[in-house]
């Protein structure tokens, strides 16, 4: 006796319910899409640069400013009056460190083309062999019967002084709009992402959020605070060692002011720091050796900063590739100018921090060390 055939298999569940449906695939972006939204935020951050770029500044002042203004905290002082006190001295400072750099910042504007001509012999007799090759090589050209023409162009702006008049008032409000959103940053920052937190839908996930969003705000505000106080260092031992070679007080601060914000700008500012060294040494001093003496003090800072310093204290996490360094900073660097440079550097690390706390994008910030 053969057994009855297998009832047919339905696709209906065992209850007798509509199987589900699996769900269908995600469209994939083309690669000209991409493209084209890549060109498109470019742009966009590009155009509406007057717009981000005081936002940026205040994070990166207010990133700077939380870790200390956690420690007021601990000492029972508000976090409204210590920010406050924090921005006050800031700016009294920002004031104070001002008034000493206007006049030799103004004298040397006003005594570089003297200077450089008074510069121009040095320079001539450094060149004479690269210019006698060159004058041979011209003369080989026109045996050779070719003919060499220089060409010199000259152009010529006019002043207008209608538009010096309306950019004064566009950069003071856009230092004002600075040190407000700053403020807010520092006293409303938290405030503002714990009701962002609060949208999302389970509590499992708004407390995963808040420990992410708290461990990444504290371990960037201590490495901007930390690269700020390391960069402070290299401009005060620059300025020690400029005043012991006698140059002025003021014309020293000076320098070390700059080397300390060009450091913001890793390969970039410190080559840029060099060559005005170079420039100030030969300026400065009639001899060639002394001459060199500045920009050689300046290169041995910029190394034992680099090399050891840094790495001691911030440690292997936050080293980043020095490929993707140059490319972040040509980037930032065409859209948003020196504020780009020195703004290229703490946004890479924020969002290698990020990468690393996210699942499945560990592999991304990994690629940037």
């Amino acid at each position: 006796m053969t057994p009855d055939p297998a009832p047919p298999r339905s696709d209906s569940g065992d209850d007798g319910s509509e199987p589900a449906q699996q769900p269908a695939p995600r469209p994939r972006a083309s690669a000209a899409a991409l493209t084209l939204a890549t060109l498109a935020v470019g742009f966009a951050l590009w155009a509406a640069q007057d717009l981000i770029l005081p936002v940026l500044l205040a994070m990166f002042f207010a990133l700077v400013g939380n870790p200390i203004l956690r420690g007021l905290q601990r000492l029972r002082l508000p976090r409204m009056l210590g920010a406050a006190l924090l921005i006050a001295g800031g700016l009294a400072g920002a004031v104070a460190l001002g008034n000493q750099l206007i006049e030799p910042a103004g004298e040397w504007v006003r005594q570089v083309p003297r200077e450089m001509r008074q510069l121009a012999p040095k320079l001539r007799a450094m060149t004479k062999p690269m210019q006698d090759a060159a004058g041979a090589a011209q003369n080989i050209a026109r045996v050779a019967g070719g003919e060499t023409r220089t060409v010199q162009v000259v152009r010529t702006e006019a002043n207008d002084p209608y538009r010096s008049l309306t950019a004064t008032p566009r950069r003071l409000a856009s230092v004002l709009a600075v040190v407000l959103l700053t403020f807010f940053f520092m006293v409303y920052g938290q405030s503002l992402q714990r009701n962002a937190i609060a949208l999302l839908p389970t509590r499992q996930q708004q407390k995963l959020t808040v420990d992410i969003l708290q461990s990444i705000e504290r371990e960037i505000s201590r490495y901007v605070l930390t690269i700020s106080l390391i960069n402070l260092g290299v401009g005060l031992a620059l300025t020690g060692a400029l005043y012991a070679l006698d140059v002025p007080l003021q014309e020293a601060l000076l320098w070390g002011t700059m080397a300390a914000i060009l450091n913001f700008a890793p390969y970039v500012g410190p080559l840029i720091g060099i060559v005005i060294m170079l420039l100030m040494g030969f300026v400065a001093f009639d001899a060639l050796w002394p001459s060199l003496l500045p920009a050689g003090i300046y290169l041995l800072l910029h190394t034992v900063e680099s090399q050891l310093i840094t790495p001691i204290v911030l440690g292997r996490r936050m080293r980043l590739s020095p490929l993707v360094l140059i490319l972040a900073l040509m980037l930032f660097g065409w859209l948003w100018g020196i504020i780009g440079l020195l703004l290229a550097v703490p946004l890479l690390v924020c969002v290698k921090l990020v990468l690393a706390r996210i699942s499945g994008l560990e592999g991304w910030a990994r690629l940037l060390e």
